[in-house]
């Protein structure tokens, strides 16, 4: 003990003496003269730095419980708190105002004491000089100073052609009076795809391969996205290989595609281009009679004509339903089956009437009323909850994700902890009144059975975690609080005032506009461009492959689009039309881009995101079923649905008993259909998987469709035609083909020398709904 007291009391003596000027404080580095240098600001600097050395992000002290009893806000969000957290806690422990350089907030992270971080700043570095100064300076808080209103990036955009391999970005921080200011130094820098480049601390980025990345740049609570892609050294596509534009989404897609020296794959023939067209709109497959015509039509308009004539087709308005019913999780655990119908019969007419895309989500974020009565409805009914309700409708109708700013300011975006619950404040007032439940399952409460109300309370509030008070509604993003005028004679809403007065008691429903009448209308307004962009960008992944944005819901500054100006451009085309979902279908379709061939040009082969050549995807688990049983002539049989009913008809999630999910239900689920539990694109898989080889190259389903007594096989076999004809109808119906010479000299002579015909095209058939060419979609 001795030599902690001598040591306790040498500094304790120490401290005397520099507090009354005898001694100097010892120290490495002198710290420089205040007078001689602009101020360090806590706010400006230290929070910066904090932030660049990884102490405040959450792997660090800004976790939500702190490290080592120190807690800071995660990527600096609360200066206010950090700096009490600093100066105050443990009795001001952490700084030492009378002897600087022995700060634990410079040991610490300069690794001259025990730390589990490791070393986190050098010494001597601008880090370093910038916290001495600070503590040298008494640790103010400079609470006043002007804020950040924006951060400004050099370059936003850049290709490096090789041999360059090197960039350098720089940042600018603006201030709210108008001061401009280099923070380069300290700014963070992160890399989106670590195989492409690796960035300096200093703002320097180096190739690593060829490809794009995308670099995040923050200070502060600012960040801006930097797109950079290295180009290797090849020559560019020679004379002619860029040929006339379609229209503007060509000449957006060819701009990029000249300057990473990449060539456009030529246009598909006719027969891939219809088959395209057939699973994309329909999501179904032609008939061979279809596919012949097609191909034998020299009409030079007939691919425009084609995709007319599909649109309206009512196999349309089902295809398009199915993904609605996947985004808006159409379950009939909690829609019960009645409702889960009729919700699928609502989606299903709102497009085969050619409801436009803003009057569509009107209608479901301001929906109220009888689940069974008024369809739409359903929307809320498995949205139980506020928080559930705001982020649905948040990453649907804005392609916005908050969950991460439910518990802090969101890490990649501008949304703060007070925007994510003022927003959910929306949705606090939304209420149920079940009629009726005859859950079959009492222990599972998510499963509802019987007639529900949604309706909205006068009263309800959301509280903040954050503040401890209830949130003010606020739309997203805005400033001034969500202002509804309540009366009891809403015209429009006439269904709902009949209902309430079925409630059993007495009831706080409001009829009449509320704030998710004044949602709906602010949603879906012109002067929104997150609605129209995120509509434009579902439309354009579900017939290229990939969203321009993506994944298609996760719209921020930090996640930005491939090409950026075509999505500006279909945006502008999607808000002029009308928010016309076939006109902008018809765009994208005319384009050279969506016509092109799968097979990539010589260099583009690894290209996966600039629509140089079509994207190859297997098909959706739906189209997959559909067509099998289509090839094969044997309809699909689902309980308690008319015989033929195809899957993607299905509006029902599963049709098995409670004992277990049927045979088509188990193959559906194996190839990716999804379970419809969150409000995502992403839910719904097109990956491989081992369960598949069972269930579709032996599966009992496969064998069912080539075995049937009364299949496409039947008919052929009886037919009597010659076995080169029967080849060529099953190409034509399974691969939307006339076979090549070999294959139909080949097969023809299998048929022939068979002892048994049918035997021998039944091996036939299951070679082509095996085949690599029937299960993908070129």
């Amino acid at each position: 003990m001795f030599p902690l007291r001598t040591f306790l009391w040498s500094r304790f003596l120490a401290g005397i003496a520099a507090s009354v000027g005898l001694v100097a404080a010892a120290a490495p580095i002198a710290a420089p003269s205040i007078a001689d240098e602009e101020t360090v600001s806590f706010r400006r600097d230290v929070m910066a730095v904090l932030s660049k050395a990884g102490c405040a992000s959450g792997a660090c002290h800004g976790n939500r419980a702190g490290k080592g009893g120190f807690k800071l806000s995660l990527r600096g969000q609360d200066p206010e708190a950090d700096h009490a957290a600093l100066v105050d806690d443990l009795s001001g422990r952490r700084l030492s105002l009378t002897d600087p350089d022995q700060s634990l907030l410079l040991l610490k992270p300069l690794a001259e004491v025990p730390h589990e971080g490791g070393q986190r700043i050098k010494p001597g570095s601008p880090e370093h000089r910038i916290l001495l100064r600070w503590i040298a300076a008494r640790a103010a808080d400079d609470a006043s100073s002007p804020e950040l209103a924006r951060l400004e990036v050099t370059p936003r955009d850049e290709f490096l052609s090789a041999p360059k391999t090197t960039t350098h970005i720089t940042a600018t921080a603006v201030f709210a009076d108008g001061r401009r200011r280099d923070v380069t130094a300290l700014a963070c820098y992160e890399v989106s795809n670590v195989g492409v480049a690796e960035v300096a601390p200093d703002g320097r980025v180096t190739r690593k391969n060829d490809g794009e990345t995308t670099v995040l740049v923050r200070y502060l609570d600012h960040q801006a996205p930097v797109r950079i892609a290295f180009v290797p050294s090849r020559p560019g596509p020679g004379p002619g290989a860029f040929p006339k534009p379609a229209g503007f989404i060509d000449r957006e897609i060819q701009a990029k595609l000249a300057k990473l020296r990449l060539a456009p794959s030529p246009l598909a023939d006719d027969g891939i281009f219809l088959r395209r067209v057939y699973l994309d709109l329909l999501g179904t497959l032609p008939t061979a009679d279809e596919a012949r015509a097609f191909v034998a039509d020299r009409s030079k308009d007939k691919r425009a004509r084609l995709v007319d004539q599909m649109l309206e087709r009512p196999e349309f308005a089902e295809s398009w339903a199915l993904k609605w019913a996947d985004l808006l999780r159409l379950d009939e655990r909690t829609l019960d089956r009645k409702g889960a119908r009729a919700f699928y019969d609502w989606l299903r007419g709102s497009i085969a009437a050619h409801k436009p895309l803003d009057q569509f989500a009107r209608e479901l974020v301001s929906a109220r009323g009888s689940t069974y009565a008024e369809p739409a409805a359903n929307y809320y009914r498995n949205l139980r909850t506020p928080v559930e309700r705001a982020e649905a409708a948040a990453q649907v109708w804005l392609g916005t994700r908050l969950q991460c700013a439910q518990c802090h300011n969101h890490p990649y975006e501008r949304w703060t902890q007070d925007n994510y619950h003022d927003w959910t404040a929306v949705f606090a007032r939304v209420d149920f009144q079940v009629l009726e439940n005859r859950r079959q399952d009492e222990n599972d409460k998510h499963e509802f059975k019987g007639e529900q109300v949604v309706f909205v309370k006068d009263s309800g509030e959301h509280q903040n975690p954050r503040t401890k008070k209830p949130s003010v509604p606020r739309l997203l993003g805005a400033s001034a609080p969500l202002a509804v005028r309540h009366t009891k004679d809403d015209p429009a809403t006439p269904q709902v005032a009949s209902l309430v007065s079925r409630l059993a008691g007495p009831t706080n429903a409001v009829v009449g506009p509320t704030e998710l009448d004044a949602l709906a209308v602010w949603l879906t307004a012109k002067e929104n461009p997150l609605f129209a962009r995120t509509q434009a960008n579902r439309i354009w992944f579900h017939l290229m492959g990939r969203g321009l944005v993506d994944p298609i819901d996760d719209f921020r500054g930090t996640n930005p689009a491939s090409h950026p100006a075509l999505l500006d451009a279909l945006t502008a085309e999607l808000v002029r039309s009308g928010f016309d979902l076939r006109h902008v279908i018809r765009r994208v379709m005319a384009s050279r881009a969506y016509q092109a061939s799968s097979v990539p040009a010589k260099g583009a082969e690894d290209d996966a995101m600039n629509y140089s050549h079509a994207v190859v995807r297997r098909l959706g688990a739906e189209q997959l079923l559909d067509a099998q049983s289509s090839v094969a002539g044997v309809p699909l049989e689902f309980g308690g649905f008319p015989v033929g009913t195809r899957a993607g008809q299905m509006p029902l999630l599963k049709t098995g008993s409670r004992r277990g999910p049927g045979r088509l239900d188990q193959f559906l689920t194996a190839f990716g259909k999804p379970p419809r539990q969150t409000p995502s694109e992403c839910e719904r898989s097109t990956e491989p998987a081992m369960g598949q080889a069972f269930a579709f190259i032996s599966g009992p389903t496969v064998q069912e469709f080539i075995t049937a007594k009364d299949n496409r096989l039947a008919v052929l076999t009886a037919s009597g035609k010659p076995a080169a004809a029967m080849v060529d109808d099953l190409f034509w119906t399974a691969l939307t083909r006339v076979p090549s010479k070999a294959e139909s000299r080949t097969l023809a002579k299998m048929i022939d020398a068979a002892p048994d015909r049918r035997a021998a095209l039944e091996d036939i058939l299951w070679g082509l709904l095996n085949a690599k060419e029937f299960v993908l979609r070129r």
